[in-house]
């Protein structure tokens, strides 16, 4: 094994450039989107520049998620490249470490880091991304005309005594019991639209929605003003949770019980599974992500062309990326099992850049 003075220096050097990449990336983000929102509520008077600065907060950490393994696949390639151009690689090589030794640091500091990514920073980012949808709901729902609606939304399908209703919402909370930004179509039992209904809250209770702040427009008739309006559902909190509440606001922890609701509820909880088992495999998905850089690190102090081979390295990172991507599309749309979708990916990287490094390493 790699001595730990130096595979703790590996370790630091590893860490640094991955936290230094990182927070770069998420600066810019918060730059682009903070300006972004701030072009969207220019009309809004009721909106300035500390709730936008709050929102552009609590939609950031979502947009982090995605970019955590091109942060470690670039902090990895940024780390090895470094210390192979410094000759400290050769030298490490010279005194008998092999590619594994010198690698091995980098993979555990990736894999705690995917780690830490899954059972704290995801339940981080599911309570913020449900903040920024509530905050969004609030502010582009929020005006004098009545069909004004948010760039979000969710929508759902009931029966009631009165007859069939449709509604949408443009955030949810509390498991889908309480909906912000509401439209609602009531219909009649021969399918003729009744009235349509726009609240700034709906909160589910014993076989009623019951709507704050409500406008209804009945057909032919004249809006009327409602602090609370009454609208019959045979809807649950269980029966709606797979409709209305989205898995990247159910936190890691939290999975387990939503994939349990939705089954006994008798809706499909592949969403769910596909979200948990993606979870459990990210750590696995940043360890390939740092064999692909120590492939790069090699070839570099070995046969020179640092720039085709970091090329060469990022174009592999991205369409590991890509893969992963499309298997959980796949996986989401029902044509792949949840565990293979979010697994596969991962392993197959790790496998390939295995197979590469023996193959260098020992011919």
């Amino acid at each position: 094994m790699i001595g730990r003075t130096l595979g703790f220096y590996f370790a630091r050097r590893f860490l640094s450039a991955v936290a230094m990449i990182f927070l770069s990336c998420v600066a810019l983000i918060m730059l682009v989107d903070f300006l972004e929102m701030s072009r969207r509520v220019a009309d809004r008077d009721a909106v300035g520049v500390p709730m936008v600065a709050l929102l552009t907060i609590y939609r950031t950490p979502a947009f982090t998620e995605q970019l955590l393994p091109f942060a470690v696949l670039f902090g990895a390639m940024a780390t090895f490249v470094t210390l192979s151009r410094k000759l400290e690689l050769v030298v490490a090589r010279a005194v008998g470490l092999s590619v594994w030794q010198f690698s091995f640091p980098p993979i555990a500091v990736a894999f705690l880091i995917g780690v830490f990514a899954t059972c704290v920073f995801n339940p981080v980012s599911a309570d913020f991304k449900e903040r920024a949808n509530r905050m969004e709901a609030e502010i582009f729902n929020t005006s004098s005309g009545l069909f004004a609606q948010g760039s979000a939304g969710f929508w759902i399908r009931q029966q009631s005594v009165d007859g069939q209703a449709i509604i949408q919402a443009a955030a949810s909370q509390q498991g889908g019991r309480v909906l912000s930004g509401v439209t609602v179509f009531e219909f009649d039992r021969a399918g003729l639209l009744m009235e349509r209904v726009e609240a700034r809250t709906a909160t589910l209770g014993e076989g009623v929605w019951t709507l704050s702040d409500a406008r209804v427009v009945v057909p032919g008739g004249e809006q009327q003003a409602f602090s609370s309006y009454l609208i019959a559902t045979k809807l649950d909190p269980k029966q709606i949770q797979e409709t209305l509440v989205s898995p990247e606001t159910v936190s890691f922890w939290q999975l387990p019980d939503a994939i349990s609701s939705a089954e006994q509820s008798g809706f499909g909880a592949a969403k769910y599974r596909l979200q948990l088992q993606s979870l459990l495999a990210r750590p696995f998905l940043l360890v390939a992500m740092v064999l692909i850089a120590a492939v790069v690190g090699l070839r570099v102090f070995r046969f020179g062309g640092v720039g085709q081979t970091i090329l060469g390295g990022v174009l592999a990172g991205f369409l590991l990326y890509l893969g992963t991507k499309l298997a959980e599309d796949l996986g989401d749309a029902g044509v792949v099992h949840p565990i293979a979708a979010a697994w596969f990916p991962a392993l197959a990287g790790i496998f390939m850049g295995v197979l590469i490094l023996l193959h260098r390493e020992d011919g």
